[in-house]
């Protein structure tokens, strides 16, 4: 998810009251809903573990259990830093450093929870694993979030300034959240389980991905025997069938000019640890032939044009490689 959704889970958590617990108990929340993402930063690091985005740091062991105690060390040294100078606190909390380990900790959590709602998956066993993990009930900018939880966290705070109930919208718009993620994956499970009886087996790998503001819609996308399929998904035209089924494609990973091109442009991997559905084409002109990598993940939708040269931010450049023949140099 963006980083604008996970401030805003934080943000909520902490109007449902947990920000009294203590002083920067609300800092804890959205700074540790935020924390695991620091592996952007990290791209350069020769243990790839780290270095890949949505690895160790989205794990159960780096996001989960050493992030938060790390954050909550951080927090507590600015209060002392703060208090040494005389700061008063606008707040009037006390610190209680119990309750502020334990908000860094649920804030954290709710990181590595709702990036694997996504497609983009997580590795929640890094550094044990390299297995992605993913549930397909979000998109990565989810509109209904961002109508729900602000307007939740604004009529909680309105009604904290004029001393009303201020805990409940909060609670009741993340519990709504809560509902509509479950809802998601229902329809994900039957946009899967549609797929399989069509094609008559269990994939190697599927994905399920939601659409941008039509939810319900499921981009399906497939690999088997290093093929590609693509279909769409749409409970309410059918709630046992899929649609706009494309022909199978080669992901051509196996081909002798992509293996080229792999070892002789070290920039590729950083995207081959990240993509789970590596998808290649080839283009043959004269004596030099384009390689182009893309994550079948993102191409567009069944019925639209454009292949893997919308394929979003992540297809990668053009690796040119010299071709042998009678008449090349």
């Amino acid at each position: 998810m963006d980083n604008f959704t996970h401030s805003l889970a934080g943000w909520a958590l902490g109007q449902t009251g947990l920000k009294m617990k203590s002083r920067k108990g609300l800092a804890a929340l959205i700074l540790g809903a935020n924390l695991p993402d620091i592996d952007v930063f990290f791209g350069w690091v020769p243990w790839e573990p780290l270095a890949t985005h949505r690895g160790f740091t989205h794990g159960l062991v780096g996001g989960i259990v050493l992030l938060p105690a790390l954050l909550a060390a951080l927090l507590w040294c600015v209060d002392r830093w703060q208090c040494a100078r005389g700061v008063t606190f606008r707040s009037g909390l006390p610190f209680h450093l119990p309750w502020l380990i334990l908000l860094c900790y649920l804030g954290a959590l709710t990181h590595p929870l709702l990036d694997l709602q996504t497609t983009y998956a997580v590795q929640l066993l890094s550094p044990f694993s390299t297995i992605w993990f993913h549930t397909d009930t979000l998109f990565i900018i989810d509109a209904v979030i961002w109508t729900v939880l602000p307007f939740a966290i604004w009529l909680s705070r309105r009604r904290e300034r004029h001393g009303g109930a201020w805990r409940r919208p909060a609670i009741i718009g993340l519990l709504a959240v809560c509902a509509y993620i479950g809802c998601n994956g229902i329809i994900s499970l039957a946009a899967r389980r549609a797929l399989m009886a069509h094609i008559g087996q269990r994939p190697e790998a599927v994905y399920a991905g939601e659409e941008p503001v039509l939810f319900w819609r499921r981009n399906l996308v497939w690999r088997q025997d290093g093929m590609i399929g693509q279909a769409r998904y749409d409970p309410l035209t059918s709630l046992h069938a899929i649609s706009h089924v494309q022909p199978l494609r080669r992901d051509l990973m196996q081909e002798p000019l992509v293996r080229q091109a792999i070892a002789v442009t070290p920039s590729l991997r950083p995207f081959l640890r990240w993509s789970t559905m590596p998808i290649v084409t080839i283009e043959r002109q004269g004596c030099r032939a384009s390689v182009s990598f893309a994550d079948a993940r993102f191409l567009p939708p069944p019925g639209q044009a454009g292949g893997l040269r919308r394929a979003g931010p992540f297809a990668q450049a053009p690796v040119i490689l010299p071709l042998r023949g009678p008449f090349c140099p």
